[in-house]
Protein backbone atom coordinates (compact mmCIF):
# COMPACT_ATOMS: atom_id res chain seq x y z
CA UNK A 1 0.00 0.00 0.00
CA UNK A 2 1.60 3.42 -0.89
CA UNK A 3 1.45 6.19 1.67
CA UNK A 4 2.51 9.95 0.94
CA UNK A 5 4.26 11.57 3.80
CA UNK A 6 5.51 15.07 3.92
CA UNK A 7 7.93 17.70 6.48
CA UNK A 8 6.58 19.64 8.96
CA UNK A 9 7.91 22.83 8.87
CA UNK A 10 8.85 22.61 12.72
CA UNK A 11 12.10 24.96 11.97
CA UNK A 12 9.84 27.76 9.93
CA UNK A 13 8.58 27.87 6.54
CA UNK A 14 10.90 29.37 3.69
CA UNK A 15 10.21 30.55 0.49
CA UNK A 16 13.24 29.53 -0.82
CA UNK A 17 15.72 26.77 -0.67
CA UNK A 18 18.80 26.72 1.07
CA UNK A 19 17.99 28.36 4.15
CA UNK A 20 17.74 32.11 4.93
CA UNK A 21 14.84 35.06 4.61
CA UNK A 22 15.09 38.80 4.82
CA UNK A 23 15.73 39.93 8.34
CA UNK A 24 12.45 41.63 9.72
CA UNK A 25 13.10 44.75 12.06
CA UNK A 26 9.83 43.51 13.69
CA UNK A 27 10.47 40.18 14.69
CA UNK A 28 11.79 39.29 17.75
CA UNK A 29 11.88 35.53 17.21
CA UNK A 30 14.70 33.11 17.10
CA UNK A 31 14.05 32.09 13.49
CA UNK A 32 14.24 35.97 11.82
CA UNK A 33 16.49 36.39 9.10
CA UNK A 34 16.21 32.00 8.70
CA UNK A 35 12.89 31.73 7.85
CA UNK A 36 9.30 33.52 6.48
CA UNK A 37 7.20 32.36 8.47
CA UNK A 38 7.52 31.43 12.75
CA UNK A 39 6.40 28.03 13.47
CA UNK A 40 4.03 29.12 16.23
CA UNK A 41 1.36 26.67 17.02
CA UNK A 42 -1.24 27.71 14.99
CA UNK A 43 0.95 27.71 12.04
CA UNK A 44 2.23 24.07 12.82
CA UNK A 45 -1.74 22.79 14.00
CA UNK A 46 -2.59 25.19 10.42
CA UNK A 47 -0.35 23.11 8.66
CA UNK A 48 -1.33 19.35 9.82
CA UNK A 49 -4.77 20.36 9.15
CA UNK A 50 -4.09 21.52 5.52
CA UNK A 51 -2.57 17.82 5.05
CA UNK A 52 -4.49 15.80 6.75
CA UNK A 53 -7.26 17.09 3.95
CA UNK A 54 -4.69 17.00 1.17
CA UNK A 55 -4.73 13.33 1.90
CA UNK A 56 -1.39 12.87 3.46
CA UNK A 57 -0.67 9.96 5.56
CA UNK A 58 1.54 10.83 8.09
CA UNK A 59 4.28 13.95 8.68
CA UNK A 60 8.09 14.05 9.64
CA UNK A 61 9.11 15.91 12.64
CA UNK A 62 12.62 16.59 11.87
CA UNK A 63 15.76 16.40 14.56
CA UNK A 64 18.90 17.82 14.06
CA UNK A 65 18.72 21.95 13.31
CA UNK A 66 17.92 23.76 16.92
CA UNK A 67 15.37 25.69 15.64
CA UNK A 68 13.16 22.78 14.96
CA UNK A 69 10.92 22.85 17.64
CA UNK A 70 11.11 19.20 19.40
CA UNK A 71 9.27 16.53 17.63
CA UNK A 72 7.58 14.91 20.66
CA UNK A 73 6.21 18.08 21.88
CA UNK A 74 5.26 19.37 18.54
CA UNK A 75 3.51 16.24 18.04
CA UNK A 76 1.81 16.06 21.23
CA UNK A 77 0.58 19.65 20.62
CA UNK A 78 -1.28 18.85 17.50
CA UNK A 79 -2.78 15.58 18.41
CA UNK A 80 -6.36 17.23 18.95
CA UNK A 81 -6.22 19.16 16.11
CA UNK A 82 -5.73 16.05 13.82
CA UNK A 83 -8.12 12.62 13.29
CA UNK A 84 -6.51 10.73 10.88
CA UNK A 85 -2.59 11.79 9.93
CA UNK A 86 0.24 10.06 11.62
CA UNK A 87 2.99 11.14 13.59
CA UNK A 88 6.28 10.51 12.29
CA UNK A 89 9.03 11.47 15.16
CA UNK A 90 12.95 11.60 14.68
CA UNK A 91 14.90 10.91 17.32
CA UNK A 92 18.35 10.30 17.98
CA UNK A 93 19.64 8.02 19.90
CA UNK A 94 22.68 10.06 21.38
CA UNK A 95 20.47 12.20 23.32
CA UNK A 96 17.66 9.88 25.01
CA UNK A 97 17.30 6.95 26.90
CA UNK A 98 15.63 3.61 25.38
CA UNK A 99 13.25 3.16 28.28
CA UNK A 100 12.88 7.45 28.37
CA UNK A 101 12.13 7.10 24.80
CA UNK A 102 9.40 4.26 24.83
CA UNK A 103 7.58 5.41 27.90
CA UNK A 104 7.41 9.09 25.48
CA UNK A 105 6.04 6.87 22.44
CA UNK A 106 3.50 5.24 23.97
CA UNK A 107 2.18 8.31 25.62
CA UNK A 108 1.96 9.72 21.98
CA UNK A 109 0.71 6.81 20.71
CA UNK A 110 -2.31 6.46 23.40
CA UNK A 111 -3.19 9.85 23.13
CA UNK A 112 -3.44 9.60 19.47
CA UNK A 113 -5.11 6.62 19.25
CA UNK A 114 -2.00 5.10 17.56
CA UNK A 115 -0.96 7.25 15.07
CA UNK A 116 2.65 7.34 16.49
CA UNK A 117 5.23 6.41 13.90
CA UNK A 118 9.31 6.86 14.68
CA UNK A 119 11.92 7.91 12.44
CA UNK A 120 15.56 7.42 13.52
CA UNK A 121 18.51 9.54 13.05
CA UNK A 122 22.08 8.18 13.93
CA UNK A 123 22.76 11.58 12.79
CA UNK A 124 26.36 12.60 10.26
CA UNK A 125 27.44 16.09 11.25
CA UNK A 126 30.11 15.67 13.75
CA UNK A 127 29.32 19.66 14.85
CA UNK A 128 25.63 18.70 15.18
CA UNK A 129 26.28 15.61 17.59
CA UNK A 130 28.96 17.27 19.57
CA UNK A 131 26.51 20.50 20.21
CA UNK A 132 24.01 17.84 21.69
CA UNK A 133 26.41 16.03 23.62
CA UNK A 134 27.32 12.67 21.08
CA UNK A 135 31.23 12.38 20.85
CA UNK A 136 30.54 8.89 19.02
CA UNK A 137 32.65 7.75 16.27
CA UNK A 138 30.67 6.74 13.12
CA UNK A 139 31.23 2.97 13.31
CA UNK A 140 30.02 3.65 17.07
CA UNK A 141 27.05 5.78 16.47
CA UNK A 142 25.42 2.80 14.45
CA UNK A 143 26.03 0.05 16.89
CA UNK A 144 24.42 1.65 19.40
CA UNK A 145 21.69 2.70 17.29
CA UNK A 146 20.97 -0.90 16.80
CA UNK A 147 20.92 -1.58 20.49
CA UNK A 148 18.75 1.53 20.93
CA UNK A 149 16.03 0.12 18.20
CA UNK A 150 16.59 -2.88 19.52
CA UNK A 151 15.57 -2.25 23.43
CA UNK A 152 12.73 -0.08 21.43
CA UNK A 153 11.31 -3.12 20.21
CA UNK A 154 11.98 -5.18 23.54
CA UNK A 155 10.35 -3.18 25.70
CA UNK A 156 7.02 -2.64 23.64
CA UNK A 157 6.92 -6.30 22.79
CA UNK A 158 8.25 -7.95 25.80
CA UNK A 159 6.80 -8.07 29.24
CA UNK A 160 10.29 -7.32 31.35
CA UNK A 161 13.73 -6.61 29.29
CA UNK A 162 17.07 -7.21 31.30
CA UNK A 163 20.12 -6.10 28.77
CA UNK A 164 23.48 -5.71 29.70
CA UNK A 165 25.14 -3.67 26.12
CA UNK A 166 27.72 -1.44 24.94
CA UNK A 167 26.04 1.66 25.48
CA UNK A 168 22.59 0.36 27.61
CA UNK A 169 21.88 -1.64 30.43
CA UNK A 170 18.10 -2.02 31.83
CA UNK A 171 17.20 -4.43 35.04
CA UNK A 172 13.69 -5.87 35.22
CA UNK A 173 12.65 -2.45 32.71
CA UNK A 174 9.18 -2.59 31.45
CA UNK A 175 6.49 -0.60 29.77
CA UNK A 176 3.29 -0.74 31.01
CA UNK A 177 1.34 1.32 27.98
CA UNK A 178 1.95 0.18 25.34
CA UNK A 179 0.71 0.34 21.92
CA UNK A 180 -3.14 -0.52 21.01
CA UNK A 181 -2.07 -4.21 19.43
CA UNK A 182 0.96 -4.30 21.65
CA UNK A 183 3.79 -4.13 18.82
CA UNK A 184 6.39 -1.83 18.39
CA UNK A 185 5.24 1.94 16.28
CA UNK A 186 6.98 1.58 12.54
CA UNK A 187 9.97 2.23 12.79
CA UNK A 188 11.94 4.11 9.89
CA UNK A 189 15.41 3.90 9.34
CA UNK A 190 18.02 5.59 6.55
CA UNK A 191 21.22 5.77 5.75
CA UNK A 192 23.68 5.36 3.00
CA UNK A 193 26.32 3.83 4.63
CA UNK A 194 26.62 -0.26 5.07
CA UNK A 195 26.62 0.40 8.52
CA UNK A 196 23.13 2.09 8.69
CA UNK A 197 22.16 -0.48 5.69
CA UNK A 198 22.50 -3.26 7.95
CA UNK A 199 20.52 -1.70 11.27
CA UNK A 200 17.78 -1.00 8.74
CA UNK A 201 17.46 -4.12 7.63
CA UNK A 202 17.68 -6.56 10.59
CA UNK A 203 15.43 -4.24 13.14
CA UNK A 204 13.55 -1.22 11.05
CA UNK A 205 10.42 -1.45 9.20
CA UNK A 206 10.65 0.95 6.63
CA UNK A 207 14.31 1.92 5.01
CA UNK A 208 14.09 5.52 3.53
CA UNK A 209 16.45 7.04 1.60
CA UNK A 210 17.47 10.21 -0.55
CA UNK A 211 16.40 10.23 -4.26
CA UNK A 212 19.38 9.96 -6.73
CA UNK A 213 18.62 8.47 -10.07
CA UNK A 214 15.75 5.82 -10.95
CA UNK A 215 18.58 3.25 -11.52
CA UNK A 216 20.53 4.08 -8.62
CA UNK A 217 17.31 4.32 -5.93
CA UNK A 218 15.94 0.94 -7.58
CA UNK A 219 19.52 -0.83 -6.81
CA UNK A 220 19.50 0.21 -3.35
CA UNK A 221 16.08 -0.92 -2.97
CA UNK A 222 17.49 -4.77 -4.05
CA UNK A 223 20.11 -4.06 -1.47
CA UNK A 224 18.40 -3.10 1.63
CA UNK A 225 15.41 -6.33 0.94
CA UNK A 226 18.52 -8.31 0.38
CA UNK A 227 20.17 -7.70 3.41
CA UNK A 228 16.56 -8.07 5.50
CA UNK A 229 16.16 -11.67 3.71
CA UNK A 230 19.82 -12.33 5.21
CA UNK A 231 17.51 -11.81 8.69
CA UNK A 232 14.86 -13.90 7.74
CA UNK A 233 12.60 -11.01 7.15
CA UNK A 234 11.14 -8.41 4.54
CA UNK A 235 11.63 -4.37 4.76
CA UNK A 236 8.96 -1.64 3.10
CA UNK A 237 11.31 0.98 1.01
CA UNK A 238 10.89 4.62 0.99
CA UNK A 239 11.99 7.86 -0.85
CA UNK A 240 12.06 11.29 -0.57
CA UNK A 241 12.81 14.16 -3.08
CA UNK A 242 10.82 17.44 -3.76
CA UNK A 243 8.68 18.04 -5.84
CA UNK A 244 7.82 21.53 -8.08
CA UNK A 245 4.89 21.35 -10.23
CA UNK A 246 4.08 23.74 -13.20
CA UNK A 247 1.09 24.26 -16.04
CA UNK A 248 3.84 23.29 -18.23
CA UNK A 249 7.45 21.53 -17.78
CA UNK A 250 9.47 24.90 -18.75
CA UNK A 251 7.24 26.90 -16.20
CA UNK A 252 7.82 24.26 -13.35
CA UNK A 253 11.33 24.67 -14.32
CA UNK A 254 11.25 28.27 -13.83
CA UNK A 255 9.64 27.64 -10.18
CA UNK A 256 12.24 25.57 -9.23
CA UNK A 257 15.11 27.69 -10.21
CA UNK A 258 13.44 30.27 -8.33
CA UNK A 259 13.96 28.62 -4.91
CA UNK A 260 17.75 29.09 -5.10
CA UNK A 261 18.99 32.13 -3.61
CA UNK A 262 20.76 34.79 -5.14
CA UNK A 263 24.65 35.04 -4.74
CA UNK A 264 27.04 32.40 -3.58
CA UNK A 265 26.57 32.33 0.65
CA UNK A 266 23.87 29.46 0.51
CA UNK A 267 25.75 27.36 -1.81
CA UNK A 268 28.74 28.05 0.05
CA UNK A 269 26.87 27.04 3.20
CA UNK A 270 25.63 23.76 1.79
CA UNK A 271 29.08 22.95 0.27
CA UNK A 272 30.95 23.26 3.75
CA UNK A 273 28.51 21.63 6.08
CA UNK A 274 28.49 18.69 3.61
CA UNK A 275 32.01 17.96 3.12
CA UNK A 276 32.57 18.26 6.90
CA UNK A 277 30.21 16.10 7.61
CA UNK A 278 30.10 12.09 7.51
CA UNK A 279 26.98 11.68 6.22
CA UNK A 280 27.35 9.04 3.07
CA UNK A 281 24.03 10.13 1.61
CA UNK A 282 24.79 13.47 1.27
CA UNK A 283 27.90 13.42 0.10
CA UNK A 284 26.12 10.77 -2.79
CA UNK A 285 24.16 13.79 -3.42
CA UNK A 286 26.77 16.30 -4.14
CA UNK A 287 28.77 14.28 -5.88
CA UNK A 288 25.90 14.14 -8.47
CA UNK A 289 24.86 17.28 -8.35
CA UNK A 290 28.89 18.21 -9.74
CA UNK A 291 28.71 15.26 -12.57
CA UNK A 292 25.42 16.83 -13.62
CA UNK A 293 26.55 20.68 -14.06
CA UNK A 294 27.23 20.34 -17.77
CA UNK A 295 23.83 18.71 -18.66
CA UNK A 296 22.10 21.64 -16.22
CA UNK A 297 21.73 19.43 -13.51
CA UNK A 298 19.41 17.41 -14.91
CA UNK A 299 19.69 13.59 -14.21
CA UNK A 300 16.80 11.93 -16.15
CA UNK A 301 13.40 12.96 -17.22
CA UNK A 302 11.84 15.22 -14.79
CA UNK A 303 14.76 14.59 -12.22
CA UNK A 304 16.90 17.83 -11.56
CA UNK A 305 19.38 18.14 -9.43
CA UNK A 306 20.17 22.17 -9.32
CA UNK A 307 18.45 22.50 -5.59
CA UNK A 308 21.25 20.14 -4.12
CA UNK A 309 23.89 23.53 -4.96
CA UNK A 310 21.60 24.90 -2.06
CA UNK A 311 19.79 22.61 0.17
CA UNK A 312 21.11 19.20 2.42
CA UNK A 313 18.97 15.93 2.89
CA UNK A 314 16.64 15.24 -0.29
CA UNK A 315 17.37 17.57 -2.45
CA UNK A 316 16.88 16.00 -5.83
CA UNK A 317 13.65 17.38 -7.25
CA UNK A 318 10.89 15.74 -9.70
CA UNK A 319 10.04 18.69 -11.73
CA UNK A 320 7.12 19.18 -14.65
CA UNK A 321 3.40 18.84 -15.07
CA UNK A 322 0.84 16.88 -12.97
CA UNK A 323 0.83 14.36 -15.23
CA UNK A 324 4.67 13.95 -15.55
CA UNK A 325 4.91 14.32 -11.79
CA UNK A 326 2.42 11.32 -11.76
CA UNK A 327 4.04 9.53 -13.73
CA UNK A 328 7.62 9.59 -12.06
CA UNK A 329 5.89 8.61 -8.49
CA UNK A 330 4.06 5.71 -10.81
CA UNK A 331 7.25 4.33 -11.67
CA UNK A 332 8.70 4.26 -7.85
CA UNK A 333 5.46 2.38 -6.74
CA UNK A 334 5.90 0.11 -10.05
CA UNK A 335 9.09 -0.85 -8.58
CA UNK A 336 8.03 -1.31 -4.94
CA UNK A 337 8.61 1.51 -2.91
CA UNK A 338 5.77 2.11 -0.61
CA UNK A 339 6.61 5.36 1.14
CA UNK A 340 7.10 8.65 -0.65
CA UNK A 341 8.53 11.58 2.24
CA UNK A 342 7.87 14.89 0.32
CA UNK A 343 9.56 18.62 1.14
CA UNK A 344 8.96 21.86 -0.71
CA UNK A 345 8.90 25.71 -0.30
CA UNK A 346 7.30 26.69 1.27
CA UNK A 347 5.94 23.17 2.74
CA UNK A 348 2.04 24.88 3.72
CA UNK A 349 1.20 25.64 -0.03
CA UNK A 350 3.45 22.57 -1.27
CA UNK A 351 0.99 20.34 0.67
CA UNK A 352 -1.97 21.90 -0.94
CA UNK A 353 -0.55 21.96 -4.28
CA UNK A 354 0.20 18.49 -4.23
CA UNK A 355 -3.08 17.12 -2.68
CA UNK A 356 -4.97 18.91 -5.21
CA UNK A 357 -2.72 18.13 -8.37
CA UNK A 358 -0.51 14.85 -7.60
CA UNK A 359 -2.25 12.86 -4.60
CA UNK A 360 -5.13 11.97 -6.37
CA UNK A 361 -3.54 11.40 -9.78
CA UNK A 362 -1.63 8.80 -8.41
CA UNK A 363 -4.01 6.99 -6.03
CA UNK A 364 -5.95 6.82 -9.35
CA UNK A 365 -3.31 5.57 -11.56
CA UNK A 366 -2.42 2.85 -9.04
CA UNK A 367 -6.44 1.55 -8.79
CA UNK A 368 -6.69 1.55 -12.36
CA UNK A 369 -3.33 -0.79 -12.63
CA UNK A 370 -4.48 -2.66 -10.21
CA UNK A 371 -8.06 -3.55 -11.80
CA UNK A 372 -6.45 -4.09 -14.98
CA UNK A 373 -3.89 -6.95 -12.99
CA UNK A 374 -7.20 -8.04 -11.39
CA UNK A 375 -8.98 -8.99 -14.74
Amino acid sequence: MVEFNIVAPTAGDRLLAGGGAPLDPSRRDPWNGKANRVPTLNYIQDFFREAERAGFDSILLGTGDSLLTDPLVSASAVISATERIKFLMAIRPGVTAPALFARQLAAIDHYSEGRALVNIVTGGSPADLAADGDFLDHSARYKRTREFVYLIRRLFEDEHVNHAGDYYRLENAFLELKSRDRSCPAIYLGGQSGSAMNVAAELADVYLMYSETLDSDHSRMRDIQARAASFGRTIETGITFIVVVGNTEEEALRKARALIPTGSEAADRKRDYVLSGESAGLKRLHTLMEGAKEQDYWLGPNRWAGLTQVTSGSSVTIVGTPDQVTDRIVEYAELGFTKFLFRGFPLLESARELGEHIIPRVQARLRAAAKEASL
